[in-house]
Parts: C-alpha cells; sequence; structure tokens
C-alpha cells in the first residue's frame, strides 16, 4: 500500500492541472491495476512486477497530452 501510495503521489505532482482525482482501493495479494478514466493502461498481474514511476508517467501522458515533456521522465 505505501508503494501504490507512493505512486499516486508522484502522478498527482506531475499531472496536478491535468488529474481530478487519484483514488487507491485496499485489496489483498499485492494486486495494482492503474486505471485512466475507465481504460486499464497498467497491471501488475498481467506484467508480473510493480511499475516505475516514469514508467506509468509515460503512459498517463501518452494518453492525456503525448507532445508533453516529462523532463527526467522521458524516454529518450
Amino acid at each position: 500500500m505505501m508503494r501504490a501510495a507512493w505512486l499516486a503521489q508522484e502522478i498527482l505532482t506531475t499531472f496536478a492541472d491535468d488529474i481530478g482525482e487519484v483514488a487507491l482501493q485496499p485489496g489483498s495479494g499485492g494486486v495494482l491495476e492503474i486505471r485512466l478514466g475507465h481504460e486499464l493502461i497498467y497491471s501488475r498481474k498481467e506484467t508480473g512486477r510493480f511499475p516505475e514511476a516514469k514508467e506509468i508517467k509515460q503512459l498517463i501522458r501518452d494518453r492525456i497530452d503525448p507532445n508533453r515533456d516529462l523532463g527526467h521522465s522521458d524516454s529518450k
């Protein structure tokens, strides 16, 4: 839960003017799904690993503002 909360904070900090809310829903078994609206953009179950913040920021950016520069979080 702490890593999910940290990731939520990273998303809110990066996309403060673009995202209205980040919701954390407690669960069990290490489930982590990240959705943008109704679209599933990341599933820990599918990848078998916890995502890097950079990776999630890029996935969100690619959907809401593809031309946005993420600075050090951008892949080169």
